[in-house]
């Protein structure tokens, strides 16, 4: 805004305002409403599943730090509307080709120092974060000359609408975290690129999924993860080496919203699990 409106001095910024905080986003109700009338039109789909649905992959955002309610995407929403309308059925892609170059907001931020740290603790999926306040100046002068700290490269993704808002930490900082699966697996998409670079390896990653998929046999999937996976990272990589690399590894590899929700520290009995792939509801025949 400060570059497009140079000297003009009573220009406004209103949207982190919690009162346009629904502006550019649906609300549940008005997700609901619409499914509720689509489902007269027929198909084999009921309303109640395809909002659950809806709701992990494509709500979650928040724009304004004072506000609770969190939107769905407006773009993927109405994707996933003209599906139903037109075929009575799902995508078969959850994510809108319209936000495909989303990936490429990420690959920026990727190739900044730090930058792929910054996508790696977004993708652990507890809210690692945080941020004393959102850095609103990016005009050509600061992008090329700012810091790119995680404070600047956070609030980056989140004016991309890659991150979100999603509380408030320690110290009054902002939480800021992915906030669907849409998103989620653009960032999955990113690592996997990066560490399995050669097109054989990754021809090798999908066999040994389907095995997993169609058989429950784990055995390739690991083998696969030991003797080619962990050999491709570098010594730097290697520095973050704990379980949360091992989690990475398979959710790299196992991530396919054509058929499954990959959910990260899924809340079950008594304690979470650290990843769950839940079966799409209209993918069961498969």
């Amino acid at each position: 805004m400060s570059d497009m409106t140079s000297g003009y001095n009573v220009g406004k910024d209103i949207y982190l305002e919690p009162t346009f905080n629904d502006l550019c986003g649906f609300t549940e109700a008005e997700v609901a409403n619409v499914l509720s009338q689509l489902a007269t039109e027929g198909g084999d789909w009921s309303a109640p599943a395809a909002l659950e649905t809806m709701r992990t992959f494509y709500n979650g955002y928040r724009f304004s730090e004072e506000s609770q309610e969190s939107l769905y995407n407006p773009t993927l929403s109405l994707y996933f509307f003209d599906a139903l309308y037109l075929r009575g059925q799902y995508p078969r892609r959850m994510l809108d080709e319209n936000l495909a170059m989303d990936r490429n907001k990420l690959i920026y931020i990727a190739q900044l120092p730090q930058g792929e740290d910054l996508l790696i603790e977004a993708l652990s999926g507890d809210d690692r974060i945080l941020i004393p306040e959102l850095v609103q100046r990016f005009g050509v002068a600061d992008v090329l000359a700012a810091v790119k700290d995680q404070p600047f490269m956070a609030s980056l993704l989140y004016f991309f609408g890659i991150l979100t808002l999603a509380g408030e930490g320690e110290l009054a900082k902002l939480i800021l975290r992915i906030p669907n699966l849409v998103a989620r697996g653009l960032y999955v998409e990113r690592l996997r690129e990066r560490w399995l670079p050669a097109p054989e390896t990754r021809s090798q990653a999908r066999s040994a999924s389907e095995a997993l998929y169609l058989k429950g046999d784990l055995a390739p999937l690991c083998d696969l993860i030991e003797q080619s996976y962990f050999r491709v990272l570098s010594n730097r990589d290697y520095r973050w080496s704990n379980e949360l690399l091992v989690k990475f590894a398979f959710l790299t590899l196992l991530f396919d919203d054509r058929l499954y929700m990959a959910v990260s520290e899924l809340e079950a009995d008594r304690g979470y699990a650290d990843l769950a792939l839940i079966v799409r509801p209209d993918k069961r025949r498969f």
